[in-house]
């Protein structure tokens, strides 16, 4: 047993304190750190823990519904931007969005889909070029795929490149099917843009009519410019009044909806409503004009302008 200087027993648990010169001294730092309570390295331990390894251990089952989310966050942006005519901003967030996706998506068809979307904006940002460069990529993303050489054949008829346009389109309908209606309509209208095989884009479109509803605005109206770039003016009105009335009352019964749907999906809606809209006026307003009703004509046009037709940004 052993006893502090005044004569009391020192339990074998404790230390005995240091004596120098007759006076107690504290304890020597290492001794103060051994004695310290080891709560607060436990926790200390136990936030490292909490912010470092078990996200490291969760990440393979967090990582895709973070990833997803950013994905579909950046969709509902791009298409909040297009609804407001920013195709610049649009475009940036279906970069993100392609980004996220990564160059090992199990879904090729998905990350096609995007690249095409983004080259429509940027053939409508004044950036056909690059509008092409993306539609090439959708292509080696996606060889299946249809949409990419929709996309090349108007992104090549801005750039005036018709011949490679026409090749596009004609992969196409091979790549659809010889009876497809969507893929026989794009090749008559790339077709007419070009001006050329006109009597085998209208074959075209007849057939599309055919095997489809007969009443589609979209059909009617490349109908009608085939029939006007053949000077048959008067049978391209007749098409061309049922295809504008049709989308003006898709247009009117959409505007009900204004304030009960989702303001961006609203815009947006409405935004290629529009387009769609302007490029059949412009079409009747050719046809007009070669009729002699020059008033007509010239309200179609003016109307046509400010419902966003510009051929240089593939609004055509």
């Amino acid at each position: 047993m052993q006893y502090d200087r005044l004569g009391f027993p020192i339990p074998a648990e404790f230390d005995p304190p240091i004596e120098q010169d007759g006076l107690d001294r504290p304890p020597r730092p290492q001794q103060a750190r051994d004695r310290r309570p080891r709560s607060g390295k436990r926790l200390f331990l136990g936030l490292i823990a909490g912010l470092v390894i078990v996200p490291l251990l969760a990440a393979p089952a967090v990582l895709p519904a973070v990833r997803e989310g950013v994905i579909e966050w950046s969709l509902q942006r791009a298409i909040a931007h297009e609804g407001r005519g920013n195709c610049g901003w649009a475009a940036k967030d279906i970069t993100r969005a392609v980004d996220w996706l990564g160059e090992s998506s199990q879904d090729p068809s998905r990350k096609s889909r995007l690249l095409c979307w983004r080259a429509m904006l940027r053939i409508e940002d004044s950036s056909p070029d690059l509008g092409l460069a993306d539609a090439d990529q959708a292509a080696l993303s996606d060889p299946t795929a249809i949409q990419p050489h929709r996309v090349r054949a108007l992104a090549l008829c801005v750039l005036g490149n018709f011949d490679q346009a026409l090749q596009a389109a004609q992969m196409a309908v091979g790549l659809a099917g010889d009876g497809d209606p969507a893929a026989l309509n794009h090749r008559a209208y790339i077709r007419a843009l070009a001006g050329r095989d006109l009597p085998a884009a209208l074959d075209d479109i007849n057939r599309a009519l055919a095997g489809s509803d007969a009443g589609s605005p979209e059909f009617l109206d490349t109908r009608g410019f085939i029939l006007h770039l053949l000077g048959r003016q008067q049978e391209a009105l007749d098409d061309l009044n049922i295809a504008i009335d049709t989308t003006q009352e898709d247009r009117r019964q959409l505007l009900l909806l204004a304030g009960h749907v989702d303001d961006d999906e609203f815009a947006y809606r409405l935004r290629a409503t529009d387009h769609g809209l302007a490029v059949m006026l412009q079409h009747r307003g050719l046809a007009c004009q070669a009729l002699g009703l020059d008033a007509q004509a010239r309200q179609d046009f003016t109307v046509a302008k400010n419902k966003g037709f510009n051929p240089s940004r593939g609004v055509w």
